[in-house]
């Protein structure tokens, strides 16, 4: 849940930054698991100025000094690679940092929390469910264009925020673990998606081993390209720019490909307790996919393109992984609102792989076709 941040407090941590300005309200800004988000407005003069307030989550990010660092180094080089192609148009299509009083991208108050602010991009809004092919293609096309944007930053400029985020290897052994650690009535209750787990053990080493081996390349990627991490223009319904950018780091466009295939071209909320509601729709990956290698079909080598019909089931077997670990620890990463949130969230997933497995042919067939006419 996330904590009441008080006027007094509010105003204490906007003191910190270099705003000029006289702090009117704040108020919860959209429906992120990790970090406390607020709108904040500011008065200046003759006008109203809206921030984005973000307390960072210590708990995810040990060490967020060095995740802002990332933070800082991509929105600026993205910052810059927007300006060159859009001019004055860039100022909504990019993240623009608000500095703390000494010079930081955040201010640390003497408890210990984090807090960063950027201008909050006015006009435009996020999607939880892409509701059609159009906002399923302009999400895809959106972070493709940031995947190409990033290409000519160096992965070993770049910090690893979270260690083994995507490394499904990694999560799979923290799984196995929380079998053994969670308590007998949790295990029983996750019993089916314990096995269903354990009888898909080929996803695991899928990516990971090709990046060992030198096959797949490892490039600075977003790795959190939920189709909500996408900012709608109100106005034309494209895609302005990518946000959440927290977890930018060494990584494959698979990982990126995959996460978006998993939320983009599902009509179902991620906790939808209706499984009967939960399925990839094709369409949406069709256009997911062409959005997304309109940007990078020049980019990605061969082997890349070969893994890319999996990616999504890959991802989507990662994130329920992930969530059914968190359910057998006792819910310590993501935010839940009610007990068996997590276990929820997993099952969901779960049917929506179920689903991608059925139609990995299609899904195959699909990308082959644009590529070959791209």
């Amino acid at each position: 849940m996330m904590e009441k941040l008080t006027r007094e407090a509010f105003e204490a941590i906007l003191a910190n930054f270099r705003i000029d300005g006289l702090p009117l309200r704040f108020s919860p800004l959209g429906q992120g698991h990790i970090h406390d988000t607020y709108l904040a407005e500011i008065k200046f003069n003759d006008r109203i100025g809206k921030f984005t307030l973000q307390k960072i989550n210590t708990h995810v990010f040990r060490q967020p000094e060095i995740m802002m660092a990332n933070w800082l180094k991509v929105t600026q080089h993205v910052s810059r690679k927007v300006m060159e192609l859009e001019g004055e148009r860039a100022v909504r299509q990019s993240l623009r940092p608000v500095f703390s009083s000494s010079g930081e991208c955040y201010y640390r108050t003497p408890e210990g929390e984090y807090w960063r602010m950027y201008h909050y991009v006015d006009g435009c809004h996020t999607v939880e469910i892409a509701r059609t092919p159009d906002q399923a293609f302009e999400a895809g096309r959106a972070f493709g264009l940031f995947q190409k944007l990033v290409a000519d930053l160096q992965p070993e400029e770049m910090h690893e925020t979270i260690p083994f985020f995507h490394h499904t290897p990694k999560r799979f052994e923290h799984f196995l673990q929380a079998i053994r650690r969670a308590s007998s009535q949790r295990k029983a209750l996750a019993s089916e998606e314990i096995s269903f787990v354990l009888n898909r053990q080929s996803l695991v080493s899928l990516v990971t081993d090709g990046l060992s081996s030198g096959r797949l390349p490892l490039r600075v990627t977003h790795n959190d390209t939920k189709i909500n991490n996408v900012l709608f223009d109100d106005e034309t319904e494209r895609g302005l720019c990518v946000i959440d950018l927290d977890t930018t780091m060494p990584g494959s466009p698979l990982y990126d490909f995959g996460d978006l295939v998993r939320t983009a071209t599902c009509q179902a909320a991620e906790d939808e307790r209706d499984l009967s509601l939960v399925a990839m729709d094709i369409n949406l990956f069709q256009a997911v996919a062409e959005g997304y290698l309109s940007q990078t079909a020049d980019l990605l080598i061969q082997a890349e393109k070969e893994l890319l019909p999996l990616a999504g089931p890959l991802l989507t077997f990662t994130i329920g992984l992930r969530f059914l670990t968190d359910y057998l620890e006792g819910d310590v990463y993501f935010k839940t609102s009610y007990p068996e949130h997590n276990l929820v969230r997993a099952r969901t997933q779960f049917k929506l792989l179920r689903s991608m497995e059925e139609q990995q042919k299609e899904m195959k067939r699909i990308i082959e076709g644009i590529l070959k006419n791209s």
